[in-house]
């Protein structure tokens, strides 16, 4: 039987252009040899996918740690792909746009997607800001990162499903998008989940699983995945979480973020999303030792120092409101342009 990665179905086109396999070479070697640096990444992961290898190799995006390499089998990257396409009612010929990069996960899957399903993807660089590279073009489904968002507000009424993925969608922007006519989700997943395992429209409380995926937790009330047509083993995350049944779940925050001042455990991405439209500088919430709490509510603020008043923080419960205000010139980024905050820390120690 021929896996089902060697097929492309007949109706998948890019940029308005029927490919099979041949054609998709052809366009691969030219992205390489002539395109831009998006265009480059497309041609690069068209080869690795079009060639004989079961496998496939994937940089993890080092948001909570070093970066690393990991193996995935294509024909799980397909499972996933209709899985998405079940889940989001999906067709043939629906109009779908990639502007997220080709050389990470998300824009991998969407490429994926399109080939298995038949969509009709359009290409564009990927840029926080749609607005000066997207045309009138109404399309039905797109993946984009909070930043995009945020920043094509007037744009997205182009679309009629939005996936939101790569962070989380802070209460600011899920007020921001709610009354728009695009059904909008927010997805969680990473890399070793193959993209997203599941989602939520923005503004409701529990992620939904796809089809493919139930949940429990460990001892830790971290996250874990039984996916078996995607992974051979369970995959054990570090996220905390609420399971409300077997299929949904509430995310609270990273079990490696988990602050505990005086006996009481704050999560920082809880904190973060209620202060995010009242602070103009990227941030963080992080904990840091003191005498008396063991460790102390610390905001750390990008950018010169500068006063801020006191009244943002009456919109955090008692225990949530920062002992101490920190600011760092520059933070340090992963390769995805998420804030590492490991490597972050090491510098406030430094200073």
């Amino acid at each position: 039987m021929i896996p089902n990665y060697k097929n492309i179905h007949n109706r998948f086109k890019i940029n308005g252009v029927h490919l099979d396999k041949e054609a998709l070479f052809q366009l691969a070697y030219s992205s390489i040899k002539e395109g831009e640096v998006y265009e480059k990444e497309l041609g690069e992961f068209l080869l690795d996918w079009l060639d004989d290898k079961e496998t496939i190799q994937l940089t993890t995006s080092g948001t909570t740690g070093t970066p690393k390499i990991i193996t995935i089998k294509k024909e799980a990257m397909v499972h996933s792909a209709i899985a998405t396409g079940n889940f989001f009612d999906l067709h043939p010929q629906d109009k779908a746009l990639l502007c997220l990069s080709a050389r990470y996960i998300a824009g991998k899957m969407m490429i994926v997607r399109a080939m298995m399903l038949g969509l009709e993807l359009d290409l564009i660089a990927p840029s926080s800001h749609l607005d000066d590279l997207l045309s009138h073009k109404i399309y039905d489904f797109v993946a984009i990162v909070p930043l995009q968002a945020e920043n094509s507000l007037d744009k997205l009424n182009q679309f009629k499903k939005i996936i939101i993925g790569g962070a989380k969608v802070s209460d600011d922007l899920a007020l921001k998008i709610r009354d728009l006519n695009a059904k909008i989700y927010e997805t969680y997943g990473m890399t070793e989940t193959i993209t997203h395992i599941a989602a939520k429209r923005v503004g409701e409380t529990y992620f939904n699983t796809l089809e493919h995926v139930i949940i429990t937790s460990d001892d830790r009330n971290c996250l874990v995945i039984d996916a078996p047509i995607i992974s051979d083993e369970k995959i054990v995350t570090n996220d905390i979480v609420e399971i409300h049944n077997v299929k949904q779940f509430k995310w609270l925050g990273r079990y490696d973020n988990v602050i505990n001042s005086g006996g009481v455990k704050l999560f920082p991405e809880q904190i973060e999303t209620k202060l995010v439209s009242k602070i103009p500088n990227r941030f963080f919430i992080t904990g840091l030792p003191d005498a008396v709490l063991g460790t102390k509510v610390v905001l750390v603020i990008e950018g010169k120092e500068q006063k801020i008043a006191p009244t943002i923080f009456d919109i955090l419960d008692k225990f949530e409101k920062p002992k101490d205000i920190l600011f760092l010139t520059e933070f340090v980024e992963t390769e995805t342009k998420k804030i590492n905050r490991i490597q972050t820390l090491e510098k406030i120690k430094v200073v």
